[in-house]
């Protein structure tokens, strides 16, 4: 297990995800075909996107499992912002990576749902407007630790991992903040991610975490256990 937790083995997936020749243009995830661009993470060599959708309700396009209004961190090719969008739901879409923004612009124009998706370039909340309130936050997050003084070679290798857990500390912080009086903020991790490590940072920043699904899959010749947990405050 410690070996998944890697960082190093990460960033070769990183790697190899970029370098592979096979890396298509477009692919298909959910009975529908998506825009792909380069140093965009992609859906078809990890399984995360498809657990994700499957996580949320929104496999298919079903108004009844998707909220009012979702706000998407890390949106990366789309897939999950448009798949809300089609269940009728007011998206907006934040990745810090411009050549994600581009991409899930030009899936919301595929689908046809531009008039429900805004994407942003943010570093998680940094663009939005101050009083911005969703019914729900999703982060399929970059949960593998790398140490705290790594320093990226891609924007592309902030997709699959997070130096020091800075970003999940700031995600923890601040997406109650984003809320509805009703809504609920999402984070998707993993067994790759150091599950201790989130557990002290959120105890830390005055959270607490609930599983409320779990997933094990395998990837490649290791089963890996998914989870969706919700951000709460902790009680006083």
């Amino acid at each position: 297990m410690l070996d998944v937790r890697s960082h190093l083995k990460s960033l070769e997936r990183s790697k190899l995800s970029m370098s592979n020749p096979d890396r298509p243009r477009v692919f298909s995830l959910s009975g529908r075909e998506w825009d792909l661009l380069d140093e965009v993470f992609a859906p078809v060599y990890s399984p995360s996107t498809r657990i994700s959708l499957e996580f949320l309700g929104l496999t298919e396009p079903n108004p009844g499992a998707a909220p009012s209004s979702l706000l998407e961190i890390g949106c990366g090719s789309g897939v999950i912002s448009v798949q809300a969008a089609l269940s009728h739901c007011t998206t907006v879409a934040t990745d810090i990576n411009p050549n994600a923004v581009r991409n899930t612009r030009m899936n919301a124009e595929r689908h046809g749902v531009t008039d429900r998706v805004t994407v942003l370039h943010s570093d998680l909340f940094d663009a939005l407007g101050e009083g911005a309130r969703f019914d729900r936050i999703f982060w399929s997050s970059n949960y593998v630790l790398a140490p705290a003084d790594y320093s990226y070679g891609s924007v592309h290798e902030r997709a699959y991992m997070d130096a020091g857990y800075r970003t999940h500390r700031r995600y923890l912080e601040q997406a109650v903040h984003h809320l509805t009086a009703t809504g609920s903020a999402l984070l998707h991790f993993c067994e790759r991610g150091n599950a201790a490590e989130l557990a002290r940072i959120a105890e830390e920043c005055g959270r607490e975490l609930r599983v409320l699904r779990r997933r094990t899959v395998l990837e490649g010749a290791d089963p890996i256990e998914h989870f969706l947990l919700e951000v709460l405050p902790a009680e006083a």
